[in-house]
């Protein structure tokens, strides 16, 4: 009998132990209604690989990596099919938690192809970034993003933060970001943790070009079923057009 209730409390405690995971694999679905024009479909595969293994503890199941500082490479390609054109976009990156210290450095790579009546058009991107992270939850990097097509190129400096913290009995996330060029850029966002699985949030995101109206406001939700699978959506709400977007995605 004794023997029966310690094999039975070891695996109750078995199940209640951090799970770990070192991949993750997404797909999106999105639809582009304009004010004007036809509706129009997009489509996304995106992949992160953890040189070690994320462990899950008692954190937002969304923040895991980042709370465990966990270095990665990262890819995803992109197709959107517009009305007179389609856009075609593949991204790869990596993100570095400098060992033993509390550094970080990032750097992203990306080509998109619009495939107009006329002819093609490449535009190629990058980013790179030093950070810093003085305090658990917290970093704040700055780096440069920079573009470069047939027609132009340009490289900026770049600021951004993200803190994930407890607010009363909550977890939550801050992330702010900007771009400081001829047009500087900007994007703030919140996500309320209503417990460990289940997120709501906010977002927002602009410019100070002359002419130019695209503040985009971002609503959106995830919620992860088990440790593994996870469903989420958003809405952008623009003045030319909206964007209802759902993305599924599988942890290994």
């Amino acid at each position: 009998m004794l023997k029966k209730l310690a094999l039975a409390t070891a695996l109750l405690a078995g199940l209640g132990t951090a799970h770990a995971y070192q991949a993750e694999v997404g797909g999106t679905i999105a639809v582009i209604d304009p004010d004007n024009g036809d509706t129009s479909t997009g489509f996304a595969i995106d992949g992160s690989y953890y040189f070690n293994p994320v462990q899950v503890k008692n954190s937002p199941l969304n923040e895991a990596a980042f709370l465990n500082r966990a270095s990665n490479i990262n890819a995803e390609v992109s197709y959107i099919d517009y009305d007179l054109f389609d856009v075609t976009t593949f991204n790869v990156g990596i993100e570095y938690f400098v060992p033993n210290s509390d550094f970080y450095v990032s750097g992203s790579v990306g080509q998109s192809t619009t495939d107009t009546p006329i002819g093609d058009f490449d535009t190629t991107r990058y980013t790179a970034e030093l950070g810093y992270l003085p305090i658990s939850g917290l970093l704040i990097a700055a780096g440069i993003a920079g573009f470069d097509n047939d027609a132009t190129d340009d490289v900026d400096p770049t600021l951004r933060a993200k803190y994930v913290t407890q607010v009363g009995a909550y977890d939550m996330n801050f992330e702010g970001g900007a771009t400081f060029g001829d047009d500087n850029l900007y994007n703030l966002g919140t996500d309320l943790y209503l417990d460990k699985t289940l997120s709501v949030g906010l977002g927002f995101s602009g410019s100070d070009a002359d002419g130019v109206d695209d503040d985009v406001f971002t609503i959106n939700a995830k919620k992860f079923f088990t440790q593994q699978v996870s469903l989420e959506g958003f809405i952008d709400f623009a003045d030319e057009e909206n964007i209802f977007g759902v993305r599924g995605a599988y942890r290994f």
